[in-house]
């Protein structure tokens, strides 16, 4: 392979579990690469690298939303009215071992972590603006260090990459064995500070859309990462002090806030300078659609069948309301889940997911169909074009409630911000209780607030262990099975990499 070739395919996917003996690796090519010199001197070949950044992380936008949520107990024994979807069954039972470890191959983050480290290592030698280049180096930076936080709250221990792949010689050179997760960690917050200094002082978010990483998105993973160090790796009061510090900047911006009406931070018509956003992946028509949904909607022949709304005078069957929307109903609430959220004077729960019934004798509950990233109806087709959050000022709120919690603090400023918006005038307000009181308020905002966004099974893993025990059936996961907070790898990719140990426990 010519050594002035940069791949900007996955190739840690080969370096981590998808080759067996050297022919095949002779036979690999990067499915597309850009010439070293093109990317130095053409500043538009360079912005293709950049841009591919963002298209690589949007590719795996569904694996963020898995690790995320999909493990907590929104989804967990849930209604649903086809074949249940196994995959996503073996993420909230915790069925794992080494034999049946799901996300094989670091799902495929070293792929997108690969893209990232060749803009980080090639612009400042291009030929781009330097402050434009700066900002680039900057965003990158930063999503660097998001991958790794994911990768890190995910396996715990993970190979540590910072320079891109450029040749491929022999397989054995392409070995690398996990760090220990305090070194992951102290590359996070380098990066962290890394993306803050390149950035400057300059809090503005990207014009229209704010679907490139920035300064604020940045202060907010700070947060959000201090938070779990102080909570899980010994940093304490020092680091939870550096959260919140982080924290309160973002809050304090003129430029954000939170949106009127809940509904509206979700509606495609209603992106441009969305006040409420701060990062999110960016969706499309004629570009990508948010597909990753599907399971969690309803196919066509039974959405004429089941009603939303039932024996109240709006009562339609779904087909009526969404008469385009086509998926599979394989994964849902459990009825104890549905009578928990379903509050109706919350104004964040019709917009998140709506209550399926059958027609029958006392409208037994069939399923939920999930309407937050449903889109809109455009020429004729359900168009899925609703941009997926990554952080917006709700995030901010509730996580820097939760650093003034640690902090022996109180929480109640931001945890009614997030109620009044939810419940209007006549909300009720929340009073300052005993640490574990004002953790419990702030975990049920995060049920309530990010249904479908990613955050639960984050929100209670950084809470505490004994949060995450409260809240998951014990039947899947409780103190004596505490290893499975972690996930095993896969038997391949210890098979493919003498250097890879397996995750404790497994």
């Amino acid at each position: 392979m010519n050594k002035r070739m940069i791949s900007r395919a996955s190739l840690f996917l080969l370096l981590l579990g998808t080759l067996s003996c050297q022919k095949q690796l002779e036979e690999v090519r990067p499915q597309t690469s850009l010439d070293r010199g093109s990317v130095l001197t053409d500043p538009n070949v360079a912005l293709t690298l950049y841009y591919g950044a963002y298209t690589a992380f949007r590719s795996l936008n569904s694996n963020f939303f898995i690790f995320g949520e999909v493990r907590s107990d929104i989804w967990a024994d849930g209604l649903y009215t086809e074949s249940e979807d196994g995959g996503l069954k073996q993420y909230w039972s915790h069925n794992f071992s080494q034999a049946n470890a799901p996300a094989a191959n670091w799902a495929g983050f070293y792929g997108l972590i690969d893209r990232i480290n060749n803009v980080i290592k090639l612009f400042p030698k291009s030929n781009i603006d330097e402050s434009k280049r700066n900002q680039y180096l900057a965003e990158m930076y930063g999503l660097r260090a998001y991958v790794y936080y994911t990768m890190l709250r995910t396996w715990g221990d993970v190979p540590v990459s910072t320079e891109p792949v450029e040749t491929v010689g022999n397989l054995s050179a392409l070995y690398k064995a996990r760090s220990p997760k305090e070194d992951v960690m102290k590359l996070i917050k380098a990066d962290i500070e890394q993306s803050l200094t390149l950035f400057g002082t300059s809090n503005a978010l990207p014009a229209g859309k704010h679907v490139t990483w920035n300064r604020p998105a940045t202060l907010t993973l700070k947060g959000d990462v201090y938070i779990w160090s102080g909570t899980h790796m010994g940093g304490g009061t020092v680091d939870f002090t550096t959260a919140k510090t982080a924290l309160e900047e973002v809050k304090a911006l003129p430029a954000l806030g939170l949106q009127t009406n809940y509904q509206d931070i979700f509606d495609p018509t209603k992106k441009a300078n969305n006040k409420e956003i701060i990062f999110a992946v960016s969706y499309e028509k004629d570009q990508a659609t948010i597909g990753m949904f599907g399971s969690f909607l309803v196919n066509t022949t039974q959405a004429g069948t089941l009603l939303l709304d039932a024996g109240t005078p709006q009562q339609q069957s779904v087909a009526a309301a969404y008469p385009l929307v086509g998926g599979a109903s394989r994964i849902g609430m459990s009825q104890a889940m549905i009578n928990k959220l379903n509050d109706p004077k919350d104004q964040r729960i019709r917009p998140s997911f709506r209550i399926m019934y059958r027609n029958q004798t006392g409208f037994p509950v069939a399923a939920v169909l999930l309407t937050k990233f449903i889109g809109r109806v455009d020429a004729g087709v359900q168009l899925m074009d609703t941009d997926y959050p990554i952080y917006r000022l709700a995030d901010v709120l509730l996580l820097l409630a939760e650093a003034n919690t640690k902090l022996g603090g109180s929480p109640v400023a931001e945890i009614n911000l997030i109620r009044q918006r939810a419940y209007g005038p006549g909300y009720t307000q929340y009073v300052n209780g005993s640490i574990d009181a004002n953790m419990n308020a702030i975990l049920d905002e995060y049920l309530r607030e990010f249904i479908g966004e990613g955050k639960r099974w984050w929100a209670l893993r950084r809470a505490g262990d004994t949060y995450v025990y409260n809240a998951i059936n014990p039947a899947y996961l409780n103190i004596n099975l505490s290893y499975k907070l972690l996930l095993p790898i896969s038997l391949g990719m210890l098979n493919s990499d003498p250097l890879l140990k397996q995750t404790f426990g497994y």
